[in-house]
């Protein structure tokens, strides 16, 4: 999870001209995703262009957001939040994702809640209960094989990167991504993992360290699966992917999300 003090503080602005925001909300240009993040008004119509499914799961409703490629036969790539909640940014990565050829599928596990501050974060960190998180994870996957070509990733940031390794534990999927999430699992947990998994971390990070990840890719290889994992390290802190954060790192970010986007293509499509 994402503990870090100030690492929702918000960006500089990154100026838009009446222009370009007329004509990409008609849909008509693209721009970079810093400047969208940025712009309240850009990032909200981002983050509307998708639809909400909801699914019953032993008696209670769960939700998530769907981005859909232009292909119906697709792959499905399931993106887990970071500790704020299935928030705009998060919806608007999905609109992201598809937009390379997958269907994003951005599912919560806060059942509806979203913070803005780390106190309202972190009590949504303690309400959650593991067990219903496997359970949603499940059910969502299990959905996506259903509704694509049948290949499944997962991807998450902090929280969720945590929980896109733990969905690899208890699923069978055709990959997973980490950025930034708790990678301290045992060899014993490890040893379920059947598909390929990447890994993007910080050096300056003091909580997804270098400690925690070399114990990750020890409980790999004593597990047999050290040949499973793709790690990459970047100059940067804990969060530096994300764009509406003060520790965004623009340079690296492109760089991971074009790592990402070559690992998911190569195993999804």
């Amino acid at each position: 999870m994402c503990q870090i003090d100030n690492c929702n503080n918000p960006l500089k602005p990154i100026s838009v001209s009446r222009e370009e925001r007329r004509l990409f909300l008609k849909g008509m240009i693209a721009l970079p995703l810093a400047a969208i993040f940025t712009n309240m008004d850009l990032l909200h119509a981002q983050a509307g262009k998708g639809e909400t499914i909801q699914a019953d799961l032993n008696g209670s409703s769960v939700q998530a957001y769907l981005a859909k490629a232009e292909n119906p036969d697709a792959p499905v790539v399931i993106l887990i939040h970071e500790w704020w909640g299935l928030n705009d940014h998060i919806k608007a990565m999905a609109e992201e994702v598809s937009s390379k050829g997958f269907h994003a599928l951005a599912i919560d596990l806060f059942q509806g809640s979203v913070a803005t501050d780390r106190d309202g974060a972190m009590q949504q960190i303690r309400s959650l209960q593991e067990d219903e998180a496997h359970q949603t994870i499940t059910h969502w996957v299990n959905w996506a094989k259903q509704n694509g070509n049948g290949k499944v990733a997962t991807m998450g940031w902090c929280f969720g990167g945590g929980w896109s390794l733990q969905a690899s534990i208890q699923n069978e999927l055709d990959a997973a991504v980490i950025y930034y999430g708790n990678v301290d699992i045992t060899a014993e947990q490890a040893s379920s993992i059947q598909c390929p998994l990447l890994g993007h971390f910080g050096t300056l990070d003091n909580s997804i360290n270098e400690e925690m990840v070399g114990k990750f890719q020890k409980s790999l290889r004593d597990a047999g699966k050290g040949d499973l994992l793709t790690t990459h390290w970047y100059t940067a802190n804990h969060a530096f992917a994300n764009p509406t954060g003060g520790r965004y790192d623009e340079d690296d970010a492109n760089l991971a999300w074009s790592r990402t986007h070559t690992f998911l293509a190569s195993y999804l499509l």
